[in-house]
């Protein structure tokens, strides 16, 4: 399993009539988690401790990566606070955009084309 877990993503986009019916409904959820009550963005959720999202961390440059430490430290203040933060500072929907995942993508591919070279065996004629 990697860090980015199985996924129907692909198969909802596309079809027309169910991304009509899933699409309300995954925003209806992703409000309902309260990440971006607390400022935080979808990608701020992945596991830290997995080889591959640090890896992809790494790669973060230097702004998104102060963004992403200011968003946790905000959304760990709220946390302490007991409450989220004011409606008009919570992430919206068109701001919620995955930064992290086409890093966690390249890292992955990476790993991948290593484990093929790793077991290429070399034939001597």
């Amino acid at each position: 399993m990697n860090a980015l877990g199985p996924s129907l993503a692909p198969h909802i986009r596309s079809s027309r009539t169910l991304k009509k019916w899933v699409a309300p409904l995954a925003q209806w959820y992703a409000n309902l988690m309260g990440y971006r009550q607390m400022g935080l963005k979808y990608d701020d959720l992945q596991q830290e401790e997995l080889p591959e999202v640090q890896r992809a961390l790494g790669r973060l440059t230097q702004r998104e990566y102060y963004d992403r430490v200011y968003r946790m430290k905000l959304a760990a203040h709220q946390s302490v606070l007991h409450k989220p933060l004011p409606k008009e500072q919570w992430m919206s929907a068109k701001e919620d955009v995955r930064y992290l995942k086409p890093h966690i993508v390249n890292v992955l591919e990476e790993d991948t084309e290593r484990a093929a070279w790793d077991a290429l065996s070399v034939q001597r004629k």
